[in-house]
């Protein structure tokens, strides 16, 4: 069968759904309402307090607080649990920039450790042998949308002392062993950036159990005043990190949806993982060799595995009680060339995403103090995982067929 990179038929012709999603009636009417009374601003209205409430009640801690977006939540978090400068972060390799970067904007300074090789979160065994006396806390990412191995990263923590800040960008509504992430730590942070499970454009909310640490918190985020405070009072140094009303009203009311948006990604994502249990490409000599007008089909570096199937979904770390599925995060053990295949997919109408490169490998994190241990196994997930970006998964489960069908055409293709 003629690939479309070729000119041939390509498998999708359909758009996938687009994101955000239409505006619910609620967002419309609340966002309506909030620009009628002109009150904008977060110390203007009530709807950044109430969203910062529910995010609490929904991690069950009893504290929230709006921030602009995640990284400086992540940023205001460090610094209300009173890391600084001299101290250390323990951060996965595998995981968007922002991780580090928020421990640099706190003065201190991040430590990017391995990842587990089967499900990409971060090591406990990694983090342990990372732990210096300067280690002062340690930062989960829920990579996208399944929980990190929560129990062996706390039990680490707890030896060392250590603070846990959750990076939940990806997570909203995930679950592990049937507790809310954000909640499992002493402070978790989500985003509301433009391509997360709730989006208002940009926007972040911190939530946290202890009542110190969110007073603290709330100072960096407001210029340095305190709760209950003289306006004009800023016994400490602070900075204005506050979100809209505008946004608020935009975020609330999807709270009402997130679980069934939750369920029909998991629901694509299910059917995906059949459809690759019986997908069958051929591994011999026309798959391991051969080139065209496109470029190489595969790469004969290495010879493949021919015991696993070519290409898996990579698994949910043990404890996992709900997925919520920002991404599809597929293993390609197929020896395909990546930039070929990733074209080659697009033009079949089933765009992928080539995932993170190794926070190690970035040299501006390098040449800002970042120490990088050895981190094989994200190395080889920047070589061998794709993505299925969360836009996709909205689409009715049927149309898994189309990402199976699209992989079994270009892994299959005689070039």
């Amino acid at each position: 069968m003629k690939l479309a990179i070729d000119g041939g038929t390509p498998v999708r012709s359909a758009p996938w759904p687009s994101w955000p999603p239409p505006l619910s009636a609620g967002q419309r009417e609340l966002v309506t309402g909030v620009l009628e009374s002109g009150l904008w601003g977060a110390t203007q209205g009530s709807l950044c307090n109430d969203l910062a409430a529910a995010f609490a009640a929904r991690s069950a801690v009893p504290y929230g607080v709006t921030v602009g977006n995640a990284t400086l939540g992540l940023f205001a978090a460090l610094r209300g649990l009173g890391v600084g400068p001299g101290d250390e972060v323990i951060v996965p390799a595998y995981t968007f920039v922002a991780s580090a970067t928020s421990v640099i904007l706190a003065g201190a300074t991040p430590v990017i450790v391995d990842v587990d090789p089967v499900d990409l979160h971060l090591s406990p065994a990694a983090v342990e042998a990372a732990v210096t006396p300067r280690t002062a806390a340690i930062m989960p990412v829920h990579l996208a949308g399944s929980p990190a191995d929560m129990d062996g990263l706390t039990a680490v923590a707890v030896r060392h002392g250590l603070a846990v800040v959750e990076d939940c960008a990806q997570s909203h509504g995930a679950l592990y062993r049937d507790r809310p992430v954000g909640g499992l730590g002493d402070a978790g942070v989500f985003s509301f950036q433009a391509s997360k499970a709730m989006t208002a454009g940009e926007g972040g909310v911190i939530v946290c159990r202890d009542e110190g640490v969110h007073a603290r918190t709330w100072s960096t985020c407001n210029l340095g005043r305190r709760l209950g405070g003289e306006w004009y009072g800023h016994p400490e140094v602070g900075w204005n990190l506050r979100m809209t009303e505008i946004q608020a009203a935009l975020l609330l009311p999807w709270l009402d949806r997130l679980e069934e948006e939750i369920a029909r990604r998991n629901a694509f994502c299910e059917a995906v993982e059949r459809g690759l249990g019986r997908l069958s490409v051929p591994w011999g000599p026309a798959a391991s060799a051969g080139s065209g007008a496109g470029g190489a089909a595969v790469s004969s570096s290495a010879e493949p595995d021919r015991s696993r199937p070519p290409v898996t979904v990579v698994p949910q770390p043990p404890g996992t009680t709900l997925d919520s599925r920002h991404l599809l995060m597929l293993r390609v053990d197929a020896p395909v060339d990546r930039e070929f295949l990733l074209a080659a997919m697009a033009a079949e109408g089933v765009p992928l995403d080539g995932g993170y490169p190794p926070l190690g490998t970035m040299s501006a994190l390098v040449e800002a103090g970042a120490r990088v241990e050895p981190c094989p196994a994200a190395e080889a997930a920047s070589r061998t995982v794709v993505w299925v970006r969360q836009s996709m998964l909205m689409e009715e489960a049927a149309g898994a067929s189309d990402v199976v069908e699209a992989l079994a055409k270009v892994l299959g293709a005689d070039r």
